[in-house]
């Protein structure tokens, strides 16, 4: 029988003490419903103690429908000078009104008598008569062991003690915490493998932190010891260097070592869900993630991308689509005829090898990137190159001249662009206009200019707007590439210019973008940013 491991979810707690990682009351409903859609069994959310922003989560998070996880409110053993009836961080545990409620404990005798400052029997006190209080108002209780390596490597009959009694007091789970994120996978695999043997009629759960590189093994090691419990974060979010990363274990778990985790739909939302946190949390997606990253399943060298062509499992350890992913060919310079030919094909273009246009946009290709030009995150631009090499894009109007002027006026600074195009019918259109800085003036000038004849621009917006300078060693002569994201209703799409003129740079995506959208909607194919 297939063993079952469940997943406890702590990005809106430990998560969110990262850095720069922040999330608003409405982003957090957002986390909680996109992890129960995810199937988690459990989702932390914060401490109600002595957090009011987590009172309310509780709060709201109450009206929800939720299919799978339970919430779960965090804290302490009550304070070594209060009453375990009179503890105000207990207390606010129950008020949290949560069914499920995790407590820390101090299982490492240095902080016992250290921090606590209390005698290591009474803090076995503080342990058991905790859990008992929270058992007795009818909470659920998980018992995070807090430094339990440290603690077990120092005195492991005493760390097992803490254990004991939070498990006769009525704990549901025994939480091993890796709190200071050194320990390395033999270390945790033998300390757990301890524990199991010692409590074989518990539930143990593993918490690991990333400081030593190795939060996502040592979860695996403690499961393969026999931990039925998991706890990390999306994206491994966390303080220091993050926690153990909830995407990249539960793939593992499921895809590689056979245990029942989630559901093989639910599985499929894991990219999905990880972008959304990373969009939420206000941080920038790793694109290099295993299994969720945008990089995961991208090829970019001419032999790799014809063996995937031919044999998917030649370069890709899984199924991308198993957890929601995809197959993507980047085309550059190291590219040769096949992943012209693939990438094409993502884009709805059939191109043949002995095609001359196969030869002309391969040509092309690395021409423009030898000038600066990185086509693997622009494929709008890409589409729109390959389109123009076959013949089957018009030009939709031209480009007479352009002119930027920024001034500082009464203590204001003012950007304004004056554009001058050409129509297809031969009409001529002059059009200025003001911006909060030059690129949104020459972004407003050209909608301007064209949204008369197009229409369909001005459901274009600009999203993201990236720079980077090529050759730092140039300073200020060196070229800029830029890269921008557009939207509309229905999807987004990225194009990319470069040149030794910021504001020229700028000017050639923000032209790629516009005629990819008029393009597509004058072409009645797909929608934009569809494959």
């Amino acid at each position: 029988m297939t063993r079952r491991i469940e997943i406890y979810d702590t990005t809106l707690r430990d998560g969110a003490q990262g850095p720069n990682v922040k999330f608003s009351s409405d982003d957090q409903l957002r986390v909680v419903a996109a992890l129960d859609a995810l199937g988690v069994s459990y989702i932390e959310g914060g401490q109600p103690g002595s957090n009011p922003k987590a009172v309310e989560l509780f709060a709201r998070a109450r009206d929800m429908d939720l299919k799978h996880a339970r919430m779960a409110a965090f804290g302490s053993t009550r304070h070594p000078k209060s009453a375990v009836e009179d503890d105000a961080n207990l207390k606010a545990l129950v008020s949290a009104g949560t069914e499920v409620v995790t407590i820390f404990a101090k299982t490492w005798g240095v902080h016992a008598k250290e921090i606590l400052r209390v005698s290591l029997e009474e803090n076995l006190d503080l342990v058991s008569e905790s859990v008992a209080f929270l058992k007795a108002e009818g909470r659920r209780v998980i018992l995070d062991a807090e430094h339990f390596f440290d603690g077990y490597n120092d005195d492991s009959a005493y760390a097992l003690e803490v254990l004991r009694r939070g498990l006769d007091a009525g704990a549901e789970a025994l939480v091993l915490c890796e709190t200071n994120g050194g320990g390395l996978p033999h270390q945790i695999a033998a300390a757990t493998r301890a524990v199991c043997e010692a409590l074989p009629d518990a539930v143990i759960g593993i918490h690991t932190h990333n400081d030593s590189g190795c939060a996502v093994a040592n979860t695996l090691a403690a499961v393969l010891e026999g931990a039925a419990h998991v706890q990390g974060t999306v994206n491994g979010y966390g303080e220091r260097t993050g926690n153990a990363n909830l995407c990249t274990v539960i793939a593992n778990l499921q895809l590689k070592m056979g245990f029942d985790v989630v559901t093989p739909a639910q599985l499929e939302r894991l990219s999905s869900t990880s972008h959304l946190v990373a969009e939420l949390a206000n941080v920038t997606p790793r694109d290099h993630a295993p299994y969720v990253g945008r990089n995961a399943f991208t090829h970019k060298g001419g032999m790799h991308a014809d063996a995937v062509r031919k044999l998917k499992v030649s370069y890709e350890h899984v199924n991308p689509e198993l957890v929601g992913n995809r197959t993507l060919i980047a085309v550059s310079e190291m590219s040769g005829r096949s992943s012209v030919i693939q990438k094409a094909a993502e884009l709805g273009i059939t191109l043949e090898r002995d095609d001359p246009a196969t030869s002309a946009v391969l040509a092309r290709v690395k021409g423009l990137e030898n000038e600066g030009y990185e086509f693997e995150g622009a494929d709008a631009s890409l589409e729109m190159l390959m389109r123009k090499a076959r013949g089957e894009c018009a030009s939709f109007f031209t480009t007479e001249s352009f002119r930027v002027r920024v001034s500082h006026e009464k203590g204001d600074l003012i950007s304004e662009a004056i554009v001058k195009m050409n129509l297809p019918d031969g009409e001529q259109v002059f059009t200025v206009a003001e911006g909060a800085g030059p690129v949104d003036a020459l972004n407003n000038a050209l909608r301007k200019a064209l949204e008369g004849t197009y229409p369909e621009v001005r459901d274009v917006h600009l999203e993201d707007y990236k720079v980077r300078i090529l050759d730092g060693k140039l300073a200020t002569q060196a070229k800029t590439r830029v890269l921008i994201e557009s939207s509309d209703a229905v999807a987004s799409w990225n194009t990319v210019g470069v040149s030794g003129n910021i504001i020229e740079a700028s000017y050639v995506a923000l032209l790629d973008s516009i005629e990819y959208k008029i393009f597509r909607t004058r072409s009645n194919s797909k929608e934009p940013g569809e494959a």
